[in-house]
Protein backbone atom coordinates (compact mmCIF):
# COMPACT_ATOMS: atom_id res chain seq x y z
CA UNK A 1 0.00 0.00 0.00
CA UNK A 2 3.08 2.37 0.97
CA UNK A 3 4.67 1.89 -2.61
CA UNK A 4 1.11 2.48 -4.19
CA UNK A 5 0.81 5.89 -2.45
CA UNK A 6 4.05 6.79 -2.98
CA UNK A 7 3.75 6.47 -6.57
CA UNK A 8 1.02 8.24 -6.07
CA UNK A 9 2.65 11.04 -4.86
CA UNK A 10 5.12 10.76 -7.46
CA UNK A 11 3.09 11.65 -9.99
CA UNK A 12 0.88 14.18 -8.55
CA UNK A 13 4.44 15.82 -7.78
CA UNK A 14 6.39 16.37 -11.20
CA UNK A 15 4.56 17.24 -14.72
CA UNK A 16 7.32 18.29 -17.23
CA UNK A 17 6.29 20.04 -20.24
CA UNK A 18 5.30 17.73 -23.03
CA UNK A 19 6.48 18.43 -25.44
CA UNK A 20 9.73 20.93 -23.69
CA UNK A 21 9.36 24.40 -24.37
CA UNK A 22 12.96 24.54 -25.67
CA UNK A 23 15.75 22.73 -27.91
CA UNK A 24 19.28 22.55 -27.31
CA UNK A 25 21.82 24.13 -30.14
CA UNK A 26 25.14 24.19 -30.43
CA UNK A 27 26.38 27.49 -32.46
CA UNK A 28 28.69 26.66 -35.16
CA UNK A 29 31.33 29.57 -35.36
CA UNK A 30 31.50 29.17 -31.09
CA UNK A 31 30.83 25.56 -29.70
CA UNK A 32 28.80 26.98 -27.25
CA UNK A 33 25.37 25.83 -26.31
CA UNK A 34 22.46 27.86 -27.10
CA UNK A 35 18.75 27.57 -26.15
CA UNK A 36 16.78 28.08 -28.79
CA UNK A 37 14.21 29.38 -30.14
CA UNK A 38 16.08 32.25 -27.66
CA UNK A 39 18.52 34.62 -28.85
CA UNK A 40 22.16 34.20 -27.60
CA UNK A 41 23.07 36.61 -24.74
CA UNK A 42 26.75 37.48 -23.54
CA UNK A 43 26.16 36.92 -20.27
CA UNK A 44 24.19 33.98 -20.06
CA UNK A 45 25.87 30.20 -20.45
CA UNK A 46 24.01 27.19 -21.63
CA UNK A 47 25.46 23.89 -19.52
CA UNK A 48 25.06 19.82 -19.62
CA UNK A 49 25.66 18.68 -16.26
CA UNK A 50 26.25 15.05 -15.16
CA UNK A 51 24.74 13.79 -11.96
CA UNK A 52 25.58 11.21 -9.23
CA UNK A 53 22.58 9.35 -10.53
CA UNK A 54 23.74 9.43 -13.84
CA UNK A 55 21.80 11.67 -15.80
CA UNK A 56 23.11 14.61 -18.02
CA UNK A 57 21.06 18.35 -16.74
CA UNK A 58 20.71 21.44 -18.93
CA UNK A 59 21.33 24.70 -16.65
CA UNK A 60 21.89 28.11 -17.09
CA UNK A 61 24.21 30.55 -15.55
CA UNK A 62 23.20 34.24 -15.85
CA UNK A 63 26.43 36.26 -14.94
CA UNK A 64 26.58 40.22 -13.73
CA UNK A 65 30.57 41.73 -13.17
CA UNK A 66 28.60 43.40 -9.89
CA UNK A 67 27.44 41.30 -7.95
CA UNK A 68 28.79 39.55 -5.60
CA UNK A 69 26.11 36.88 -4.08
CA UNK A 70 24.94 33.16 -6.56
CA UNK A 71 21.28 32.58 -6.40
CA UNK A 72 20.66 29.38 -7.68
CA UNK A 73 16.56 28.59 -8.52
CA UNK A 74 14.74 25.19 -8.25
CA UNK A 75 11.62 26.55 -10.30
CA UNK A 76 8.18 25.05 -9.89
CA UNK A 77 6.04 22.15 -11.51
CA UNK A 78 4.90 21.90 -14.91
CA UNK A 79 7.63 24.19 -16.08
CA UNK A 80 11.33 24.29 -17.67
CA UNK A 81 13.52 26.40 -18.76
CA UNK A 82 12.28 27.50 -21.90
CA UNK A 83 9.11 28.73 -20.01
CA UNK A 84 11.78 30.65 -17.16
CA UNK A 85 13.89 32.00 -19.51
CA UNK A 86 12.19 35.42 -19.71
CA UNK A 87 11.49 35.44 -16.14
CA UNK A 88 15.27 34.35 -14.91
CA UNK A 89 16.89 37.28 -18.05
CA UNK A 90 14.25 39.76 -16.01
CA UNK A 91 15.39 39.02 -12.61
CA UNK A 92 18.78 39.00 -13.91
CA UNK A 93 18.35 42.62 -14.74
CA UNK A 94 16.50 43.65 -11.54
CA UNK A 95 19.19 42.17 -9.18
CA UNK A 96 22.12 42.66 -11.57
CA UNK A 97 23.94 44.29 -8.39
CA UNK A 98 22.86 41.62 -6.06
CA UNK A 99 22.97 38.18 -8.03
CA UNK A 100 24.30 35.90 -10.51
CA UNK A 101 21.24 33.60 -11.26
CA UNK A 102 21.63 29.95 -11.93
CA UNK A 103 19.01 27.52 -12.27
CA UNK A 104 18.70 24.05 -14.21
CA UNK A 105 15.93 21.60 -15.27
CA UNK A 106 15.35 18.32 -13.43
CA UNK A 107 15.97 14.90 -14.96
CA UNK A 108 13.08 14.42 -17.28
CA UNK A 109 12.44 18.08 -17.60
CA UNK A 110 12.93 20.11 -20.80
CA UNK A 111 16.04 18.61 -22.44
CA UNK A 112 17.72 16.79 -19.43
CA UNK A 113 17.79 13.20 -19.61
CA UNK A 114 15.96 10.83 -17.52
CA UNK A 115 12.60 10.87 -15.84
CA UNK A 116 11.71 12.81 -13.09
CA UNK A 117 11.88 11.56 -9.46
CA UNK A 118 12.18 12.73 -6.02
CA UNK A 119 15.90 11.36 -5.51
CA UNK A 120 16.53 12.57 -9.12
CA UNK A 121 15.80 16.06 -8.32
CA UNK A 122 18.56 16.06 -4.79
CA UNK A 123 21.17 15.27 -7.30
CA UNK A 124 20.19 17.43 -9.95
CA UNK A 125 20.53 20.30 -7.58
CA UNK A 126 23.42 19.07 -5.81
CA UNK A 127 25.46 18.74 -9.50
CA UNK A 128 24.03 22.74 -10.06
CA UNK A 129 25.87 23.53 -6.80
CA UNK A 130 28.74 21.48 -7.38
CA UNK A 131 29.18 22.85 -10.85
CA UNK A 132 28.90 26.40 -9.09
CA UNK A 133 31.70 25.77 -6.49
CA UNK A 134 33.95 24.32 -8.99
CA UNK A 135 33.68 25.98 -12.49
CA UNK A 136 32.63 29.48 -11.30
CA UNK A 137 34.65 29.70 -7.26
CA UNK A 138 31.60 30.22 -5.86
CA UNK A 139 31.35 29.76 -2.01
CA UNK A 140 28.74 28.37 0.32
CA UNK A 141 28.41 31.59 2.44
CA UNK A 142 27.84 33.37 -0.63
CA UNK A 143 24.86 31.54 -1.93
CA UNK A 144 21.07 31.77 -1.67
CA UNK A 145 18.96 28.57 -2.60
CA UNK A 146 15.97 29.41 -4.01
CA UNK A 147 12.92 26.94 -4.13
CA UNK A 148 9.43 27.85 -5.79
CA UNK A 149 6.52 24.65 -5.17
CA UNK A 150 8.13 21.27 -6.03
CA UNK A 151 11.20 23.41 -5.74
CA UNK A 152 10.95 23.63 -2.50
CA UNK A 153 11.96 20.12 -1.97
CA UNK A 154 15.15 19.79 -3.45
CA UNK A 155 16.04 23.27 -2.11
CA UNK A 156 15.26 22.44 1.88
CA UNK A 157 17.15 18.77 1.42
CA UNK A 158 20.09 20.76 0.26
CA UNK A 159 20.13 23.59 2.79
CA UNK A 160 19.77 21.37 5.42
CA UNK A 161 22.89 20.02 4.80
CA UNK A 162 25.20 23.01 3.91
CA UNK A 163 25.45 25.02 7.39
CA UNK A 164 27.57 28.45 6.13
CA UNK A 165 24.79 28.76 3.28
CA UNK A 166 23.70 32.39 3.02
CA UNK A 167 20.29 32.35 2.79
CA UNK A 168 17.30 30.27 1.79
CA UNK A 169 13.82 31.75 -0.51
CA UNK A 170 10.54 29.30 -0.51
CA UNK A 171 8.23 30.29 -3.18
CA UNK A 172 4.69 29.00 -2.74
CA UNK A 173 6.29 26.21 -0.81
CA UNK A 174 5.11 22.14 0.38
CA UNK A 175 5.03 21.08 3.68
CA UNK A 176 5.37 17.72 2.20
CA UNK A 177 3.88 16.29 -1.12
CA UNK A 178 1.53 14.09 0.57
CA UNK A 179 -0.02 16.94 2.60
CA UNK A 180 -0.84 18.65 -0.88
CA UNK A 181 -3.08 16.00 -1.28
CA UNK A 182 -4.47 15.34 1.92
CA UNK A 183 -4.51 17.33 5.29
CA UNK A 184 -2.65 13.94 7.43
CA UNK A 185 -0.95 15.55 10.73
CA UNK A 186 2.22 13.31 10.83
CA UNK A 187 4.64 12.37 8.52
CA UNK A 188 4.28 8.77 6.71
CA UNK A 189 7.64 7.10 5.22
CA UNK A 190 6.17 7.01 1.95
CA UNK A 191 5.68 10.56 2.07
CA UNK A 192 7.84 12.89 -0.71
CA UNK A 193 9.83 16.00 0.01
CA UNK A 194 9.24 15.92 3.86
CA UNK A 195 10.20 19.96 4.38
CA UNK A 196 8.02 19.80 7.36
CA UNK A 197 10.83 18.30 9.25
CA UNK A 198 13.83 19.22 6.99
CA UNK A 199 12.88 23.35 7.82
CA UNK A 200 14.46 22.90 11.43
CA UNK A 201 17.39 21.63 9.96
CA UNK A 202 18.27 24.93 8.49
CA UNK A 203 20.44 27.24 10.34
CA UNK A 204 20.71 30.40 7.90
CA UNK A 205 17.47 33.37 7.14
CA UNK A 206 15.08 32.05 5.34
CA UNK A 207 12.37 34.14 3.67
CA UNK A 208 8.66 32.24 2.57
CA UNK A 209 6.79 34.09 0.11
CA UNK A 210 3.16 32.60 -0.62
CA UNK A 211 -0.32 34.17 -2.01
CA UNK A 212 -3.15 33.67 0.41
CA UNK A 213 -5.53 32.46 -2.53
CA UNK A 214 -2.97 30.12 -3.70
CA UNK A 215 -5.35 27.22 -4.80
CA UNK A 216 -2.51 24.39 -5.72
CA UNK A 217 -0.40 24.63 -2.43
CA UNK A 218 -2.73 26.18 0.58
CA UNK A 219 -1.20 29.50 2.16
CA UNK A 220 -1.08 27.61 5.39
CA UNK A 221 1.68 25.61 3.94
CA UNK A 222 4.22 28.52 3.70
CA UNK A 223 2.73 29.56 7.50
CA UNK A 224 3.69 26.27 8.95
CA UNK A 225 7.03 26.27 7.61
CA UNK A 226 7.73 30.00 8.50
CA UNK A 227 7.05 29.31 12.14
CA UNK A 228 9.23 26.32 12.24
CA UNK A 229 12.24 28.46 10.47
CA UNK A 230 15.41 28.71 13.07
CA UNK A 231 16.26 32.12 11.69
CA UNK A 232 12.80 33.79 10.93
CA UNK A 233 12.61 36.97 8.23
CA UNK A 234 9.96 39.13 7.50
CA UNK A 235 7.50 37.00 4.96
CA UNK A 236 5.61 38.24 2.43
CA UNK A 237 2.16 37.06 2.10
CA UNK A 238 1.00 37.94 -1.04
CA UNK A 239 -3.22 39.26 -0.51
CA UNK A 240 -4.86 37.52 -3.25
CA UNK A 241 -1.89 35.84 -5.07
CA UNK A 242 -2.05 32.59 -6.08
CA UNK A 243 0.33 29.87 -7.30
CA UNK A 244 2.23 31.22 -10.45
CA UNK A 245 1.28 34.73 -10.58
CA UNK A 246 3.81 36.00 -7.60
CA UNK A 247 6.25 37.85 -9.67
CA UNK A 248 3.56 39.96 -11.05
CA UNK A 249 3.10 42.02 -8.19
CA UNK A 250 5.63 45.29 -7.04
CA UNK A 251 5.72 43.77 -3.50
CA UNK A 252 7.48 40.72 -4.76
CA UNK A 253 10.58 42.19 -6.05
CA UNK A 254 10.62 44.92 -3.42
CA UNK A 255 10.81 42.70 -0.59
CA UNK A 256 13.37 40.25 -2.45
CA UNK A 257 15.59 43.05 -2.90
CA UNK A 258 15.09 43.75 0.69
CA UNK A 259 15.84 40.72 1.42
CA UNK A 260 18.63 39.86 -0.16
CA UNK A 261 20.15 43.64 0.38
CA UNK A 262 20.00 42.63 4.46
CA UNK A 263 21.64 39.35 4.43
CA UNK A 264 24.84 40.88 2.18
CA UNK A 265 24.82 43.59 5.07
CA UNK A 266 24.87 40.87 7.67
CA UNK A 267 28.08 38.93 8.78
CA UNK A 268 29.14 36.28 7.06
CA UNK A 269 31.01 34.77 10.16
CA UNK A 270 27.41 33.28 11.34
CA UNK A 271 28.96 30.11 10.54
CA UNK A 272 32.21 30.11 11.28
CA UNK A 273 32.21 26.98 13.90
CA UNK A 274 32.80 24.70 10.59
CA UNK A 275 33.15 24.45 7.30
CA UNK A 276 31.73 21.58 5.27
CA UNK A 277 34.18 19.59 3.59
CA UNK A 278 32.13 17.43 1.20
CA UNK A 279 28.42 19.18 1.60
CA UNK A 280 26.54 16.22 -0.13
CA UNK A 281 27.43 13.81 2.82
CA UNK A 282 25.00 14.10 5.75
CA UNK A 283 26.22 15.78 8.84
CA UNK A 284 27.84 12.12 10.38
CA UNK A 285 27.66 9.91 7.21
CA UNK A 286 24.26 8.77 9.08
CA UNK A 287 24.11 5.83 6.15
CA UNK A 288 23.62 3.09 9.04
CA UNK A 289 27.77 2.91 9.52
CA UNK A 290 29.38 4.90 11.80
CA UNK A 291 32.65 6.56 11.21
CA UNK A 292 35.47 4.91 13.60
CA UNK A 293 34.74 7.23 16.45
CA UNK A 294 37.31 10.18 17.31
CA UNK A 295 38.26 9.83 20.81
CA UNK A 296 35.12 10.43 22.44
CA UNK A 297 34.58 13.31 23.58
CA UNK A 298 32.29 11.72 26.71
CA UNK A 299 35.77 10.10 27.42
CA UNK A 300 38.53 12.68 26.80
CA UNK A 301 41.90 11.81 27.41
CA UNK A 302 43.09 13.00 30.70
CA UNK A 303 42.38 16.22 31.19
CA UNK A 304 44.66 18.56 30.76
CA UNK A 305 45.73 21.56 32.99
CA UNK A 306 42.54 23.63 33.61
CA UNK A 307 41.93 26.82 31.73
CA UNK A 308 39.49 27.44 33.72
CA UNK A 309 41.68 28.73 36.52
CA UNK A 310 44.55 30.37 34.75
CA UNK A 311 45.00 32.43 37.65
CA UNK A 312 45.79 29.83 40.34
CA UNK A 313 48.19 27.55 37.78
CA UNK A 314 49.77 31.23 37.12
CA UNK A 315 50.79 31.34 40.88
CA UNK A 316 51.49 27.18 41.17
CA UNK A 317 53.95 28.34 38.15
CA UNK A 318 55.46 30.96 40.27
CA UNK A 319 56.45 28.76 43.81
CA UNK A 320 57.60 25.86 41.46
CA UNK A 321 59.77 28.49 40.07
CA UNK A 322 61.02 29.13 43.44
CA UNK A 323 61.26 25.77 44.81
CA UNK A 324 63.40 25.16 41.69
CA UNK A 325 65.74 28.14 42.50
CA UNK A 326 65.56 27.24 45.88
CA UNK A 327 66.66 23.45 45.00
CA UNK A 328 69.65 24.72 42.42
CA UNK A 329 71.02 27.03 45.81
CA UNK A 330 70.47 23.84 48.11
CA UNK A 331 72.35 21.91 45.22
CA UNK A 332 74.93 24.58 44.98
CA UNK A 333 75.35 24.78 48.80
CA UNK A 334 75.87 20.98 49.24
CA UNK A 335 78.21 20.90 46.83
CA UNK A 336 80.41 23.46 48.15
CA UNK A 337 79.80 21.83 51.97
CA UNK A 338 81.03 18.56 49.87
CA UNK A 339 83.75 20.61 48.38
CA UNK A 340 84.83 22.23 51.66
CA UNK A 341 84.71 18.72 53.54
CA UNK A 342 86.70 17.28 50.69
CA UNK A 343 89.23 19.92 51.05
CA UNK A 344 89.43 19.53 54.59
CA UNK A 345 89.63 16.31 54.58
CA UNK A 346 92.45 16.77 52.03
CA UNK A 347 94.21 19.09 54.49
CA UNK A 348 93.66 16.47 57.14
CA UNK A 349 95.82 14.25 55.04
CA UNK A 350 98.43 16.24 54.25
CA UNK A 351 99.18 16.75 58.10
CA UNK A 352 98.72 13.59 58.62
CA UNK A 353 101.81 12.42 55.66
CA UNK A 354 103.65 15.85 57.22
CA UNK A 355 103.46 14.34 61.02
CA UNK A 356 104.54 10.84 59.42
CA UNK A 357 107.42 12.54 57.67
CA UNK A 358 108.26 14.57 60.53
CA UNK A 359 108.52 11.93 62.85
CA UNK A 360 110.63 9.79 60.60
CA UNK A 361 113.22 12.54 60.48
CA UNK A 362 113.07 12.46 64.37
CA UNK A 363 113.59 8.50 64.34
CA UNK A 364 116.30 9.22 61.89
CA UNK A 365 117.95 12.12 64.19
CA UNK A 366 117.93 9.97 67.49
CA UNK A 367 119.58 7.01 65.32
CA UNK A 368 122.36 9.00 64.51
CA UNK A 369 122.81 10.28 68.00
CA UNK A 370 122.81 6.96 69.73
Amino acid sequence: MGGVTSSMAAKFAFFPPNPPSYKLVTDETTGLLLLSPFPHRENVEVLKLPTRRGTEIVAIYIRHPMATTTLLYSHGNAADLGQMYELFIELSIHLRFFVVLCSYDYSGYGQSSGKPSEQNTYADIEAAYRCLEESYGAKQEDIILYGQSVGSGPTLELAARLPQLRAVVLHSPILSGLRVMYPVKRTYWFDIYKNIDKIPLVHCPVLIIHGTSDEVVDCSHGKQLWELCKEKYEPLWLTGGNHCDLEHYPEYLRHLKKFISTIEKSPSQRYSSRRSTDPFEQPRKSTGVFEVARKSTDRREKPRKSTDRPEKLKNQTNNMDKLEKLRISFDQLERSRRSVDCHKKSRKSINHQLERARKSVDRLDRIRTG
